[in-house]
């Protein structure tokens, strides 16, 4: 069965070349800056390696201590998977196989991601640790359309450093593209130290092991848009202030942009961090407005329209998956080597910070009546004022420097994007219905 008839299919765009000179996005802190930054960072780390309490792994992962990896069969695998097909660049005239090691591969972006890549010839291994955050059962379907293209995903935790090295020992990775993280906004009132585990924790321990390969890999990162946070300033661009972050996830991933800044500066890793904003589509998460908005529309049941100040709009700049593979994939195909090699830095590498967004906020009270004309159903509505639970009012992305050095552009507006999430949701659930009464 192919992803196309289960719903939209990633995209497999063509490689991309900088014509110019890359983009260096340097901060530029004052010294309270800094040491605010530092505190968190630090306290963060902390956090981790000395408490102990189960409450704070990641939701339900499993524990990474005892491995159930390794062995002959494993390692085959894991190099057939990473090995790459012949391909040709059109814009270079030259062929370069990219072998990509990506995290989270079994989650919405990461899903898409992988496909596109080993679609076009790359090398994939992915990680996934499959936790509850949300039904597993959606990770190990996606988990199905990502080996039926060719790609094995390791179960495993990117806070195991044995399980990276050994994996960078087996395949010689000469990209990363790290997705896996502890997503949403509102479950870090619920579990706070999931977010510092996954977000900080985790990505300083995929940051070591990239900076110890004796071939450093290039390095492109998911940041979010949150980091934006209380900024009014819109569209918001790269160069505007993301130090009042509005939620733990938030300050999580501005910490995570500051974290990779110093292993760059430090060890010489090639390192792009890519501000996601709202993304959506088939296999999309089940805790995203659009998709728990569907499900409820379709069950009878009401939904909640939050509204800001003075009844203002909430408003938010959805960005389909396919625009934002495009984005992913143009960031590892511009992505310069790594300087260093052994955990040695040998001189300056490349540092770049993009929004990948859609350009085109939508009122969420639209994207109910979308959802409305295409399953044909009356939302219930229930209005209500915004929560303080650390989501924002508007989110606008200034996609000019994504559009200028990665030849960024999307090209999915709402309606269609919708329409194919949709057809996807219902073949889906059908199918998942099926099983059930077997």
């Amino acid at each position: 069965m192919s992803i196309q008839h289960l719903g939209s299919n990633p995209a497999t765009p063509r490689k991309f070349k900088m014509d110019r000179a890359p983009y260096i996005y340097r901060h530029r802190w004052s010294l309270t800056r800094l040491v605010f930054w530092f505190s968190i960072i630090l306290g963060s780390i902390l956090l981790i390696f000395f408490r102990s309490s189960p409450q704070f792994s990641s939701p339900h992962s499993s524990r990474y201590s005892t491995p159930n990896w390794g062995g002959p069969k494993w390692e085959k695998r894991v190099r057939m998977s990473a090995r790459t097909q012949p391909h040709s660049h059109p814009h270079s005239g030259s062929s370069r196989r990219l072998t990509v090691f990506v995290t989270g591969a079994a989650g919405f972006v990461g899903t898409h991601v992988s496909i596109a890549l080993k679609r076009r010839g790359d090398g994939v291994v992915g990680l996934d640790n499959f936790n509850n955050y949300y039904d597993p059962s959606l990770k190990r379907a996606r988990q199905k359309l990502s080996e039926r293209a060719g790609v094995f995903i390791v179960e495993g935790d990117i806070n195991d450093s044995d399980l990276l090295h050994k994996l960078f020992d087996v395949a010689p990775f000469t990209h990363v593209i790290h997705l896996a993280a502890q997503a949403g906004v509102r479950y870090a009132m619920k579990n706070p130290a999931s977010y510092v585990h996954s977000n900080v924790a985790g990505l300083v321990s995929v940051l070591e092991a990239c900076k110890s390969a004796t071939s450093q890999p290039a390095i492109v990162w998911a940041s979010s848009s949150s980091v934006y946070g209380l900024n009014s300033k819109v569209p918001f661009s790269e160069k505007d202030r993301t130090d009042q972050p509005a939620s733990l996830y938030a300050a999580t991933k501005k910490a995570g942009e500051e974290i990779t800044h110093s292993y760059n500066n430090i060890y010489g890793l090639s390192i792009t961090g890519l501000r996601f904003f709202t993304v959506y589509g088939p296999w999309g998460r089940p805790d995203m407005a659009y998709f728990f908005f569907t499900n409820d529309i379709l069950k009878g049941k009401s939904i909640p329209i939050f509204e800001g100040d003075n009844h203002g709009s909430v408003s938010r700049d959805f960005t389909y998956i396919d625009d934002i593979v495009k984005g992913c994939l143009a960031a590892l195909d511009t992505a310069e080597k790594s300087t260093g090699s052994g955990g040695k830095k040998k001189r300056t590498a490349q540092f770049r910070i993009f929004n990948l967004g859609n350009t085109s906020p939508v009122p969420v009270t639209k994207l109910v009546s979308v959802l409305e004309r295409l399953l044909k159903v009356k939302a219930k509505r229930n209005v209500l004022p915004m929560p303080r639970n650390g989501d924002v009012t508007f989110t606008h992305a200034n996609i000019s420097l994504a559009q200028r050095e990665l030849g960024y552009k999307p090209t999915t507006d709402l309606q269609t994007g919708l329409k194919k999430f949709v057809r996807w949701y219902i073949d889906y659930h059908s199918q998942t219905e099926k099983r059930s009464s077997w």
